[in-house]
């Protein structure tokens, strides 16, 4: 009777523990993926098998198109993350990020973050003074992100995908503007 009264409140206890546990840490989340494929605003050049280019003139004014500002490869953080980001200005003056073949994990929380911190910074800084792009829509493939109206964009050193439910950086990409 008595190893009864003490066995039921371990019991509860464990399966109240790993329901939270799961809960928090979604470990599943390491074996899915969620690819997406939207446009992507500027393409990836061509690789050219050709050493000479041709030149192509015009006497029609240039028409205005979207055009890459800067770029970075992924660095991993606490997941192995690759692919492309850009930071591409738009005809008007809007912004938007993009991402070229992304690869990496899944995770519970995951959000994409614009940072004022350069790319070789320590992981817990991209925690700090960011701007929010929203939920990373998947963790496989091409993605753009529209900058909101009024960031600075001057002052965008790297961008982050960032797990809110632990304060841990995924991956960071520099984006300095040359």
């Amino acid at each position: 009777m008595r190893s009864r009264r003490f066995l039921i409140p371990v019991s509860v206890f464990l399966v109240v523990a790993l329901g939270v546990g799961l809960y928090l840490f979604q470990p599943w989340r390491l074996l899915t993926v969620r690819e997406t494929h939207d446009a992507l605003l500027v393409p990836p050049a061509p690789v050219s098998t050709s050493t000479s280019a041709v030149a192509e003139t015009s006497a029609e004014s240039p028409v205005e198109t979207a055009k890459e500002v800067a770029m970075g490869q992924w660095r991993s953080l606490e997941h192995a993350t690759t692919g492309k980001a850009s930071l591409i200005s738009l005809p008007g003056g809007a912004h938007s990020v993009q991402f070229a073949s992304l690869d990496t994990s899944d995770g519970p929380d995951l959000y994409v973050y614009l940072s004022p911190h350069p790319s070789s910074s320590p992981e817990k800084k991209f925690g700090e003074g960011f701007t929010s792009l929203g939920k990373l829509k998947g963790n496989r493939g091409d993605q753009v992100y529209e900058i909101p109206a009024g960031v600075d964009v001057s002052t965008i050193r790297s961008v982050v995908i960032w797990c809110q439910r632990f304060s841990a950086g995924f991956a960071v990409a520099p984006l300095e503007q040359a």
